[in-house]
């Protein structure tokens, strides 16, 4: 598939599905996003900030698969492990924090 995949013109129960899941995609990104903005605590905050990193890999993970070209798929995989080590140093950082 090409990127032209997704144009109105060449409707397919796939193409469908794929629009579907990146619009829930989206607004699953929009609300982390607005979490992330309007957290109360720093844990929320890096909950969010691990959830939109999350979303991400999974956006380009979907784009690969409609477009058939794994040149993101790297990007994803290294998106992946940077997030997690991410959530993991910050959660090191709060759980020192709280013990002080």
């Amino acid at each position: 598939m090409t990127p032209e995949a997704l144009s109105p013109g060449n409707f397919s129960p796939f193409n469908f599905a794929a629009s579907v899941v990146m619009a829930m995609l989206c607004v699953a990104l929009f609300l982390a996003f607005w979490r992330l903005l309007r957290g109360p605590s720093l844990p929320d905050r890096v909950v969010a900030l691990d959830l939109i990193a999350l979303l991400s890999v999974g956006f380009i993970a979907i784009y690969d698969i409609v477009t058939n070209d794994t040149v993101f798929l790297d990007v994803a995989i290294v998106l992946g492990l940077v997030a997690f080590l991410g959530t993991v140093a910050f959660a090191r950082y709060v759980e020192r924090g709280a013990t002080r």
